[in-house]
Parts: C-alpha cells; structure tokens; sequence
C-alpha cells in the first residue's frame, strides 16, 4: 500500500472529495516522513509544521462543508526559498544577505494559499541560485535522497530532495539556465520549465520562471492551474489565457520529434545517458512518431558571453554589499563573479547580445519539430560537496548547455526520468517544444509516463 506521504495530489484531492482522506492525516503523514528524512537531507528553510497543521485543519473544515477554496486544497507542498512568502527573511542561500522578513507573498505564494494549499516550509537553495548543487554558506547542504553522496542538483536543490523523498506531492522550483529540470533530472522527477511569462514571478527578470517539480505529470498540470493565475506585478508574463490543463491525452503518433544527443559546447554526454535518452526517441518511434536527429546548435561564444554578463550581474550585487557580509559569501561564488569586476561595457553588451543569439539559434533549430528530446544534462549528479559538475568557477556552465537555451529562447522544456545509471542515480530526459505550448510539452512527457519501463520505488528511507 503507497504511504500517505507518497500518493498524489490528484489521488488527495480525490479522497478530499470522497472523505475518505482527510487534510490534517496527510499533512502529519508528510511531517513524520520529514522528521525522519530531514535530518540527512538538509532540503528544508523556514520549517513550521505547527502553521501546516493549521492551514491543515482549516482545509478539513473547507471540505467537509463542501467548499474547497482551490483545485489543491489541503495538499502538502513547498516553495523554494527565493519565493517570498509574507513574514519570512529570503537569504538567497547565502549568509551575505540581511534576513529582513519579506512583505508579501511573492506570486506563487499568494496563488498556492489562494488555492487553499497547505505551505509546509520553504526548500533550500545555493548563494544567489548559482550553482547546480545544494552547496551553500547559509543553509546546510542539500542532499539526494537516491544516493546521500551525491548532489540533488541546483539551484532548486531542497525542492528536489523533498519531492523525491516524498515530503507532499507538489513543489515550487525556479529555473534560469536550468534551475527546475537539473535537479528533476537528478531526483527522477518532473519538473517543468514554463514558456517565459507563463507563470508570473517577483521581480521578473530574463529568462527566469517558476513552475511545478512533482513526480507525476499529472500533478504537475494541476499546479501550473494554480500557478499560471494572473498576477500585476508581473509585468513580463503572458495575456492571461484559460488552458485545460487536465486534458493530458495525446498520442505519439504522428509526432515530429527531434532527437539532440550533442550539445556542441559543454561536457560530453556519459554513454550510459545517451543511451537512455535514444531509448526514449525509440519509444516514441514505435508508438508512431517520426524521430530525427537536432545538430547542436549552441556555439561556444554564446555560453561565454552569458557567462560574462551573468558574472557582471553578480558582482554588480556584491559590490553594493559591506565588506563584511561580502565575505559571508561562498567561495566558489565569490571567485566566479570577481571575474565580471574588470568587464568593460563593450564586454558586457557583447556578453548580453548572446542571449539573443541563442535564442534565435535554439528557435531556429527546433522550428520543425513538435518536440526536441534530449538529456537535461549530460552526466549524472556529482558529489553533494561539489558547486557544479566541474566544480570550477571558470568553468561554471559546461552542464547546462542542453537546458538554458530555452530558457533564452522562452520555449517550455520538460524533464522526466528515463533511466538509472548502473549505481541508481536516475537520468533526466528533456522534452522542450514550442514557444507557449505548455500544454503540448506535458501531453508529450504524459505520453512518455506511458511508454517508458516501470520506475523504481521512491527512495523514501
């Protein structure tokens, strides 16, 4: 029998529905499961089991009247830290920063309580959201629940490690360069990069979104209805549009589907991920689809020059801090952006302009297609002690050569799991598709759920 913990938030909302579940048993199901899990994980900020249990008993009350305020009431979830949530301090993962208790409910925040969803804690995150790993000099750092050596990933480390192991059904990640789909891929979970503006977030910035990290698609789509609501303050995000998100049917025949096992610049692909990855394209050719190789398309120049204008932002942040908090922050962090210190304004318009540039190569590159499968990143999760796959602050984005294209191009981008190295660290697909074709994205990766081998049981300790 699955554990209250692991099942679903489509499965909770139905028993709601059906009294034959109730908000306050799961949600100290979820608290035991973390009492017993956190201590080796380090995946949580701001735990408040004592507020859980009260927005529990208070969505009990709401369905047992019949009056659900949302499609998530009374389901356990967490957001990243760097997710404001009214009341609590948002150190950015790094003990530079002044904890000053936030003033409102970022975006996502104020939809998920709107929704009636039952806020469990905030997820840890490494300095400024930098790094692909839970390293951090505020928060402990995080690890993975399939293997404790190992990385969850990054930046949205903590929610990565909580979803895996099972701490509620729904978790709220960010992704820049690949921020949501790194640690999915790493924890065997879905994770989703929304089109740019789908779902609104405060402050908007180029290239950043939230969106769901869960364990199944379904629960994924779910929350994108909670979390795509419109929000003024936004003023980067899509038209509102009502999408049915629950309508996930779709079948893989007749599909163009584009297979990138290259990615041009960046570490090579491990074979054991290529293979996986191309037994995925397989999948999909036998249930009808017609699949045909992506070249790389991401040139070195590009990586570079985000590299630089990214190094810039950094250390422009830094510099306002006073020397005694800039020396709080990590090492690795604080060597990668002492590199945009000396970068003339030439160097840095240069550096910004290949954003464009890969947003027009990674457009024009998947233009044929429905959807491009590819490995999220091109090795498994390193150790949990490392800042990146190279652990090397002048080689810091040699891993997100498959993911932050379409964080540029503003085209959605899906990972799920598709395989397991020989030690059972799991292994990321991505499906990335058309600009603002959420909704195909996850009828694609459902369709996948369907095709790909049984999973293996959740590592839930």
């Amino acid at each position: 029998m699955t554990e209250l913990p692991d099942l679903t938030a489509v499965e909770l909302v139905t028993q709601y529905r059906a009294k034959t579940l109730s908000p306050v048993e799961v949600t100290e199901a979820v608290l035991a499961r973390i009492d017993a899990r956190e201590p080796e994980l380090h995946a949580l900020y701001a735990y408040d089991p004592s507020s859980a249990l009260d927005a529990a008993k208070a969505s009990e009350a709401r369905w047992a009247s019949g009056e659900p305020l949302g499609v998530i009431d009374g389901v356990p979830l967490t957001l990243k830290e760097n997710i404001a949530t009214r009341g609590t301090p948002v150190p950015l993962g790094t003990a530079a920063t002044a904890l000053t208790p936030a003033p409102d409910d970022a975006p996502a925040a104020a939809r998920v309580r709107e929704a009636g969803g039952v806020l469990l804690a905030k997820t840890t995150m490494p300095d400024y959201g930098m790094l692909t790993s839970g390293l951090s000099s505020f928060h402990p750092t995080a690890r993975n629940p399939w293997q404790l050596a190992a990385t969850p990933g990054g930046s949205s480390a903590g929610a990565g490690a909580a979803a895996a192991a099972g701490y509620g059904p729904l978790h709220v990640g960010t992704d820049i360069g690949g921020s949501i789909r790194l640690p999915a891929g790493w924890c065997g979970l879905v994770g989703l990069k929304p089109s740019f503006g789908r779902v609104p977030v405060n402050p908007p910035f180029l290239g950043r979104v939230a969106g769901p990290m869960t364990r199944t698609v379904a629960d994924t789509a779910l929350l994108m209805g909670v979390l795509s609501r419109p929000d003024e303050r936004d003023h980067l995000c899509l038209p509102p549009s009502e999408l049915d998100w629950s309508s996930l049917d779709r079948s893989p025949a007749g599909l163009r589907v584009g297979l990138q096992l290259e990615s041009g610049p960046g570490l090579p692909v491990d074979p054991v991920i290529r293979d996986a990855v191309t037994a995925a394209a397989r999948a999909f050719e036998a249930a009808g689809a017609v699949v045909e190789p992506v070249e790389p398309f991401l040139a070195r120049s590009m990586l570079e020059g985000l590299d630089v204008f990214w190094r810039t932002r950094a250390w422009s942040d830094m510099a306002g801090l006073p020397p005694e908090r800039r020396a709080k922050v990590l090492p690795y962090i604080a060597d990668w952006a002492a590199g945009g210190a000396d970068a003339s304004g030439v160097d840095v318009y240069r550096g910004f302009a290949q954003i464009d540039a890969m947003s027009v190569a990674a457009l024009r590159a998947t233009s044929a297609f429905d959807v491009v499968l590819s490995p999220v990143a091109p090795v498994a999760a390193p150790p949990a002690e490392w800042a990146s796959p190279t652990n090397d602050p002048a080689r810091p984005f040699e891993h997100i050569a498959f993911t932050v294209p379409y964080n540029m191009s503003g085209q959605p981008a899906v990972s799920l799991n598709c395989g397991y190295t020989d030690d059972g660290r799991p292994i990321g697909l991505q499906i990335a598709g058309r600009r603002f074709d959420d909704l195909g994205v996850l009828r694609v990766a459902a369709a996948y759920e369907r095709l790909r081998p049984p999973q293996r049981p959740w590592p839930i300790g």
